[in-house]
């Protein structure tokens, strides 16, 4: 995509323009490395479309692929052009809380990707032990209610199926209301006191859930009601 023009902006959105290419930034800047991880964070992107827009990114310089060692496919890195774009991604998203949050919907709020963006949170530094097991039960879904974050050490992994450990930390509530409190639209406070978050758990834990469970980066971007 040519716009004929010497303008700055005209140049980055040939980089940058197409469908899906700044989400495609977006994982990478998140740590998504490998083609399965970068396409289990965008959801509905096809892989041949995915391969197509991370070739152009190496064209462009934007993306390093390395082969991996002893392994079929290859890992995905960020060069430094690709790794400037992350304070205007940031700008970006707090544009979209102030003037587009409007256009939010229901269906939005997916819970398998919320759950992606929940496990990549967990900071295993500060839970307590080896081993911590998070459940989190979404009681206005109709299929898949029940999900389980196993952290093992420094990797955490997102169960479908009941892992049969001990849980440590229940969370009930509805996909909404887990959604708001981990992007800092209400607190966790404030959601258990209107009852609509259940927290059970160890205390040491459920005292302070943004220790281990970190907000969304968003969470202190401010927000401006917009009419529809």
């Amino acid at each position: 995509m040519k716009y004929g023009q010497f303008c700055p902006i005209a140049k980055a959105t040939e980089i940058l323009g197409e469908k899906w290419t700044i989400l495609i930034v977006r994982e990478l800047l998140m740590g998504g490395r490998r083609f399965n991880e970068l396409q289990r964070g965008l959801g509905d992107i096809s892989p041949a479309l995915l391969t197509s827009r991370l070739k152009s990114l190496e064209e462009q310089g934007m993306v390093v692929r390395r082969k991996l060692q002893g392994q079929k496919g290859y890992e995905y890195y960020p060069t430094e052009a690709c790794e400037a774009l992350l304070p205007v991604l940031v700008n970006l998203g707090e544009w979209g809380l102030c003037w587009a949050r409007h256009t939010v919907l229901g269906e939005d709020i997916d819970p398998e990707f919320l759950m992606y963006y929940l496990e990549r949170s967990i900071n295993p530094a500060k839970l307590i032990g080896d081993q911590t097991v998070i459940r989190f039960h979404f009681n206005d879904i109709d299929e898949q209610k029940n999900w389980w974050l196993l952290v093992n050490g420094e990797k955490v992994d997102l169960c479908l199926k009941d892992p049969g450990k001990d849980v440590d930390v229940y969370f009930t509530c509805s996909i909404v209301t887990m959604h708001d409190v981990w992007m800092g639209d209400r607190t966790y406070r404030e959601a258990i006191k209107s009852g609509d978050l259940f927290v059970e758990g160890e205390a040491a834990l459920t005292r302070n859930i943004s220790s281990w469970l970190t907000p969304s980066v968003f969470a202190e971007s401010p927000r401006t009601a917009v009419a529809a």
